[in-house]
């Protein structure tokens, strides 16, 4: 099945699919996005990283439109720089969630993102950031990661693999929180029912845009619903099997512009 060359959605994930390693995108993907934008399609951000940490990469790419950030617990407004729509994760839940985790493998190490679009992520001791060069405040104790409204619950383990931690965590999770893995070294802890998939319906429903005219892109389970979703799903040469099996097509690599080989074949001139 080829995609539909009416669709009116592009919807990218960040880390893996649509930037590079070094955080960037390419020459060749800015331009691919912006050739598709001018023949009609929107392009909207669909990634797990909260409002405050994507806000400078939206001005960059000079996205001014919606944004789905926080595994689609946020639908933000980057032009007006507020939230149209956000889910909280109920903080007494969250510590009762790690607990069950923590009865099955030992000491994890947590972090949590703020609610909000100035919202902090904060990190307790033994927490190493996946991604170094987004910024994050270390705090002395667990306890202290619930002094505000939250949105989610990143994990990690020094010794058991992100499949094996994910797996657990949602055989003992239940109806607490829906479980994620978005990347290497990150399984989450979200909103129960919220995935990449609610955000993306309320943001499209906004825009007018039905599922079968959306395209998207990505290279982690967490994209699966977002696949589920849309007409047509696109997998990374990067991307994890889970998501593999379930997409229509895999593209090259993030770091071989995987997303503009896409587009630039369905938009091959202005």
């Amino acid at each position: 099945m080829a995609p539909s060359p009416a669709y009116a959605l592009i919807a990218t994930d960040l880390d893996g699919t649509l930037l590079r390693g070094d955080d960037t995108v390419s020459d060749r993907s800015r331009a691919a996005l912006a050739r598709a934008v001018r023949a009609g399609a929107r392009h909207l951000v669909v990634t797990g990283r909260p409002a405050p940490r994507v806000r400078p990469l939206l001005a960059d790419l000079g996205c001014r439109g919606l944004a789905v950030c926080g595994q689609g617990a946020q639908v933000y407004d980057a032009g007006a720089d507020r939230l149209l729509w956000s889910v909280r994760l109920d903080r007494e839940l969250a510590e009762t969630a790690l607990g069950k985790i923590e009865a099955e493998v030992g000491q994890v190490y947590a972090a949590v993102d703020q609610d909000g679009v100035d919202g902090l992520t904060l990190i307790e001791p033994g927490y190493l950031m996946p991604h170094p060069t987004l910024p994050a405040v270390r705090v002395g104790r667990r306890d202290d990661l619930w002094c505000a409204p939250i949105s989610k619950v990143l994990l990690r383990h020094a010794t058991v693999p992100d499949d094996e931690l994910a797996a657990i965590a949602r055989s003992v999770v239940g109806s607490l929180a829906t479980v994620t893995m978005s990347g290497p070294g990150t399984v989450e802890l979200q909103p129960c029912g919220v995935t990449k998939a609610t955000g993306l319906a309320l943001a499209a429903q906004r825009l007018g845009i039905a599922a079968e005219r959306a395209l998207a892109f990505g290279d982690m389970p967490n994209d699966i619903p977002m696949f589920d979703w849309a007409g047509y799903g696109v997998a990374m040469a990067n991307a994890h099997a889970e998501l593999k099996a379930v997409a229509h097509e895999v593209t090259t690599s993030n770091e071989d512009d995987g997303v503009a080989v896409v587009l630039e074949r369905l938009f091959p001139t202005d």
